[in-house]
């Protein structure tokens, strides 16, 4: 497609009529790229003053530009064709799917699936070889359910969801609409639950269950588990990444993301918009608030307020953990220091 081609599919899917392009160079474009990998024919995109090096290095044809007059002149000096935008992120990744749409098989039932006939089965359904349906699933409209999948009884999935192959939906789970779950997820669990006694443990049965609500993502081999009774909930457009450990009667709220490694103990509570970067460890009932933010390797053992970020183990105000790492590497000096004056004042 020509670059003008792709900025008017770009305005009509995003109603965004403020899109700038360099009227002198209107280029054919193959495809798309990382700015530092992109060859001649390709789109990429700068995201601001911070990237406005790689302009000089980048052999991309067009590049997808902030509202930056410098930025721009840059591109136009090297004669590489432009559209500038307040969201240059955003807009790159909108074109991608111009250019690129996920697998998604024509709806059909393999004739290895085994599919319980208590099961109620939607429209235009995609069920692979191999998928394991039990008593009482319900399954919407446009589901798309890849190879290997099991659906233990009870399960409820919503309109257009897909199920990667090798996921695993357990009992009474309740998926909603849009929603994505990659392979080796395990929805609906049992949730950890064992109650000391003097001759060891005894089992509590977990009879809660999970529920996703809509356009919730799930990464692969992510675990989220049933409580003994209640729910685990999953608010609506949050997403998860792979290898996240979820508990018992956790409560992530609407819009959250969470990155990869992370673990939450039971009863924790996420509220909206809430971003946990890697590994972040969350103890048993913490609170988290609206907007907090969580950087990699942190450990939660207490409430976090609304909007505040927080960093390190026990986790402390981000502006007060930067200064402690600033200290960190001057602590021998400052413990030698410490050892002269302590020897001075005995003298």
């Amino acid at each position: 497609m020509k670059l003008s081609d792709i900025l008017n599919q770009l305005e009509a899917k995003t109603n965004d009529h403020s899109l700038a392009i360099n009227p002198n160079n209107d280029p054919e474009i193959t495809g798309l790229a990382a700015v530092d990998e992109a060859i001649t024919g390709q789109l990429s995109y700068i995201e601001g003053a911070k990237f406005a090096s790689f302009i000089s290095k980048t052999n991309a044809t067009a590049l997808i530009l902030p509202q930056d007059a410098a930025i721009q002149a840059q591109a136009q000096e090297r004669g590489i064709a432009w559209v500038a935008t307040s969201t240059p992120r955003l807009l790159f990744a909108k074109a991608i799917a111009l250019f690129y749409q996920p697998y998604r098989p024509a709806p059909e039932i393999h004739p290895t699936a085994v599919i319980h006939p208590t099961a109620k089965i939607g429209n235009d359904v995609y069920i692979g070889p191999h998928v394991v349906i039990q008593p009482g699933v319900e399954i919407g409209n446009d589901v798309v359910i890849h190879p290997n999948v099991v659906i233990y009884p009870d399960v409820k999935i919503g309109d257009r969801t897909t199920l990667h192959a090798n996921c695993t939906i357990e009992e009474r789970s309740q998926i909603g609409a849009d929603c994505v779950i990659h392979s080796g997820a395990v929805i609906g669990a049992e949730g950890f639950g064992f109650v000391p006694t003097r001759t060891g443990w005894f089992k509590m049965e977990q009879s809660g269950y999970v529920i996703l609500e809509d356009r919730v993502e799930i990464g692969c081999n992510t675990t989220i588990d049933r409580p003994s009774v209640g729910e685990t909930r999953i608010g609506c457009d949050t997403k998860i990444d792979n290898l996240v450990q979820i508990a018992h009667g956790c409560q992530i709220g609407k819009g959250c993301a969470i990155a990869a490694q992370t673990g939450m103990a039971g009863g924790v509570t996420l509220g909206n918009r809430v971003i946990l970067a890697g590994q972040v460890g969350i103890a048993n009932q913490a609170k988290l608030g609206d907007g907090a933010t969580v950087s990699a390797q942190s450990g939660i053992l207490h409430d976090v307020e609304p909007g505040e970020i927080v960093s390190g183990t026990p986790a402390v105000p981000h502006k007060l953990y930067l200064k402690v790492a600033g200290l960190y590497s001057r602590l021998p000096d400052m413990y030698q220091f410490f050892r002269q004056l302590q020897r001075q004042m005995r003298e």
